[in-house]
């Protein structure tokens, strides 16, 4: 069974041969981490990485713009960002509509010449841009991350969004139709260029306890646009994953009703019984090992118990779970190999 048939017949529930296990390594680790010993790592986990080839030379990182240390970068709808580190996305510093002001000469940007994050050439647009290994054996895309809830912060502030949404502004609605025309028109630009088959919409909406909106907003004004997106990208048989970081389970039913077919979660945040019980067995969960708990402050064993706990209650022979783990700086090294071990380790569980 090849990583296609695979990956289809875990999302769909059709006996696929192993969990399909993405390990990403931010670009800033290259220079947080001993070189050598991660690419021994690397090396040594062929499952993970079964394309790596060590370098030879030391990994010079080519980050984006937006990624890059103490340079201020303006994205294509006027938000300035800012980093400290190079690699790790950072925070916008100045939001183009923080006042109302300017919005009647406010100009969205064009999605047939630009992403979200800056200017692309659809015709030269790779067909394997994924960020997951595991989704790379089918062609596809991503909206974005900061696409529509967290585009509105980006524009105009959080706590100007939020009260937005509690006066009913109605400015905020033609905002929110200007960003969904984008989304549509990048969706439309996957689906010609890139013939997609699965497409990925990306951005958080939980905090560390609870959403980050009320659900009564998120259903009022941003659900409505999910789900027209999603709906577009469904119609036409492409896959549909969802990302959103922190707790989800006051918005989950809405999200699901959206038409997600893999949901993109995190773990302890939002608690591995709930998991399990609100949506092991009923939807493919793409399941985000914990990066700010156990693999950073436990024991190798805790990581390899963490693993298979949630192997084992979320998973099954029939498919619907897929892993993935993001390394960042400062988990511990003997914990970046534990997870490593224990993702190639479990991966055929159900064998």
């Amino acid at each position: 069974m090849n990583e296609r048939e695979n990956l289809l017949r875990t999302i769909h529930f059709e006996l696929p041969d192993h969990i399909p296990v993405t390990f990403h390594i931010n670009g800033s680790c290259w220079h947080h981490y001993p070189q050598d010993a991660l690419q021994d790592l690397m090396e040594a986990h062929t499952l993970l990485f079964p394309d790596f080839k060590r370098s030879p030379v030391p990994v010079v990182v080519e980050h984006p713009p937006y990624a890059l240390a103490d340079q201020l970068f303006t994205d294509p709808w006027g938000c300035v960002w800012e980093t400290k580190d190079d690699g790790i996305i950072g925070t916008v510093i100045k939001h183009p509509l923080e006042s109302w002001d300017g919005f009647d000469n406010y100009v969205p940007p064009d999605p047939d010449k630009t992403t979200h994050w800056g200017p692309i050439d659809w015709n030269e647009q790779p067909k394997d841009n994924g960020p997951a290994i595991s989704q790379r054996c089918l062609p596809n895309g991503e909206i974005g991350h900061n696409h529509t809830w967290l585009k509105l912060i980006d524009i105009r502030g959080y706590e100007n969004v939020i009260y937005d949404m509690a006066d009913g502004e109605p400015r905020l609605y033609r905002l929110l139709e200007m960003l969904e025309n984008f989304n549509l028109g990048l969706l439309d630009n996957y689906m010609t260029y890139v013939g997609i088959e699965w497409i990925g919409f990306a951005e958080d909406l939980g905090m560390q306890t609870g959403p980050m909106l009320s659900p009564e907003h998120f259903r009022k004004y941003i659900k409505p646009s999910y789900s027209r997106l999603m709906k577009k990208a469904r119609d036409t048989d492409v896959i549909v994953h969802v990302h959103a970081d922190g707790d989800l389970r006051q918005l989950m039913d809405d999200i699901l009703e959206c038409g997600v077919q893999v949901i993109n979660l995190q773990d302890l945040v939002n608690g591995i019984d709930w998991i399990q019980k609100k949506l092991a067995g009923k939807i493919c969960v793409d399941l985000d090992i914990d990066r700010q708990c156990i693999t950073r402050f436990g024991t190798p064993a805790m990581i390899d118990d963490l693993i298979r706990e949630e192997v084992e209650k979320i998973g099954s022979k029939e498919g619907g779970l897929m892993m993935i783990y993001g390394l960042y700086p400062d988990i511990p090294f003997e914990n970046v190999k534990a997870v490593m071990d224990a993702m190639e380790r479990y991966t055929d569980y159900y064998r």
